[in-house]
């Protein structure tokens, strides 16, 4: 609802404003917290406050992912009527360049995997597996976003090769 008013009242975030509210829009949060119901055999106290407080580790995966997908669908969501993402804001915000507000998202991003890897190795009620889990998250979100949009906007068909490699081209194996 918050972007929805952000939308229809033309009211455009400071960054801090939207990344403080797009990580839990990102889906992240929902998808890990399924997965550690489905990753864990038994759930304790320590454990559920832990995800209920959004531990570091979801959300700084949350924010990779939001901030991935922003770098290569904003401008596209916005022809189509979406709020503005993480550039435009950024743009707005300081009057940067789309190029030097690409950048900061790009340090954004790196400064996010530091923190999922101090969340990692810190002491944490959460069970390893979805520790990875949520790495592993962030890491499928770059590799979509890396070449486009990974869905809609394939820049010279690598999102396609990538795929085609993956399941369909044999894995070559050399006999000794």
């Amino acid at each position: 609802m918050r972007e929805a008013k952000w939308h229809y009242t033309g009211y455009i975030p400071m960054l801090d404003e939207y990344l403080n509210h797009a990580w839990i829009t990102s889906t992240v949060p929902i998808m890990l917290l399924h997965g550690y119901f489905l990753s864990s055999n038994s759930i304790g106290d320590d454990e559920l406050q832990c995800l209920e407080a959004y531990s570091d580790i979801i959300k700084w995966s949350a924010i990779v992912v939001r901030l991935a997908n922003d770098l290569e669908t904003s401008f596209d969501e916005m022809e189509r009527g979406d709020v503005s993402k993480s550039i435009q804001i950024y743009m707005h915000e300081i009057g940067a360049s789309v190029e030097d507000a690409r950048k900061h998202v790009k340090h954004l991003i790196s400064e996010a995997w530091s923190k999922i890897n101090g969340a990692r190795a810190a002491n944490s009620p959460l069970n390893r597996g979805f520790v990875d889990m949520a790495m592993n998250m962030a890491r499928v979100a770059q590799f979509i976003y890396q070449y486009g949009d990974g869905h809609g906007h394939d820049i010279e068909g690598k999102n396609k090769d990538r795929v085609v490699s993956l399941l369909i081209e044999p894995i070559p194996i050399k006999s000794k």
